[in-house]
């Protein structure tokens, strides 16, 4: 039986600290690691110029409108699919308006961007990097021919990363609230399409650290789909009973159309950030 190589084993050893695996990948040293993500995204976007994006937050299960139509119609076919099934599906390919619109409204924003010439300020898709509305982000930026951030997390379902983003601006985060720095920090405007647990943490975060003034910029902030959002939340039900101030649902705009969408965006960004 063959003995398993230690560390011990090696040649160089004893290693610098900086170059002991074993250190490095332990507890004690989950400082620097945390550190490690923010200090490689900062040092990486600074070379690559980026100092503006536009961050899409929602579902990594939203199906473009083609896949969603095209297993529905196989249920419909097969016959023997269950009511769930079939409810499940519809429901789908409902939610899949959700993925052409924010495919649609990224292409458009990263065409505005690239048509405002060097003298202005480039303004970049950011995503969290994922499938879904994240990858819709990520394609309506390639298809306009520009570039797009994408702030993937490691996870163990549903986060392979898509192939639309910028090879050059794609990171890879273990720690969810570095990851949430960032979609932030750069951030100067942020859209809010239908999604879970992760995009309401992410979006109630947003408005927390807008209400508490915790971000000092301002942050024009769209809730994508009235008719999910409304469902899901009963935004004036916090006013109500007085957890918020009225005041507070001005944070955020709701909106149903890309064109609306695209329209607020060129709108405060331009006023903000264009000469």
């Amino acid at each position: 039986m063959t003995k398993k190589k230690d560390i011990y084993d090696d040649p160089d050893w004893p290693l610098k600290a900086y170059c002991n695996p074993l250190f490095l990948n332990s507890p004690d040293a989950r400082a620097i690691r945390v550190l490690c993500e923010f200090l490689e995204p900062a040092s990486r976007l600074r070379h690559e110029k980026i100092k503006h994006m536009v961050t899409f937050y929602g579902s990594a299960r939203t199906l473009p409108r083609e896949t969603a139509t095209q297993r529905l119609q196989e249920l419909e076919a097969g016959g023997q699919a269950t009511d769930d099934e079939m409810t499940a599906a519809r429901n789908a390919l409902e939610m899949s308006r959700y993925y052409e619109d924010a495919m649609e409204l990224g292409r458009r924003l990263t065409r505005w961007s690239m048509d405002l010439g060097d003298a202005q300020p480039n303004f970049y898709i950011c995503s969290g990097g994922g499938p879904g509305i994240m990858e819709a982000a990520n394609r309506g930026a390639s298809e306009a021919g520009g570039r797009s951030v994408g702030l993937n997390i490691s996870l163990p379902f549903e986060q392979d990363p898509n192939p639309y983003q910028s090879k050059e601006l794609a990171f890879d985060f273990h720690y969810f609230f570095i990851r949430k720095f960032w979609f932030v920090y750069l951030s100067k405007a942020i859209v809010v399409f239908p999604g879970g647990f992760g995009t309401m943490d992410e979006f109630f975060e947003l408005l927390t650290l807008i209400q508490t003034s915790k971000t000092k910029k301002r942050i024009p902030t769209i809730v994508y789909g009235s008719r999910y959002w409304n469902d899901i939340i009963n935004f004036d039900a916090f006013a109500k009973w007085g957890t918020i101030s009225r005041k507070d649902l001005d944070l955020f705009t709701i909106m149903d159309s890309v064109d609306d969408a695209y329209n607020y965006l060129v709108g405060e960004l331009s006023k903000m950030y264009l000469k």
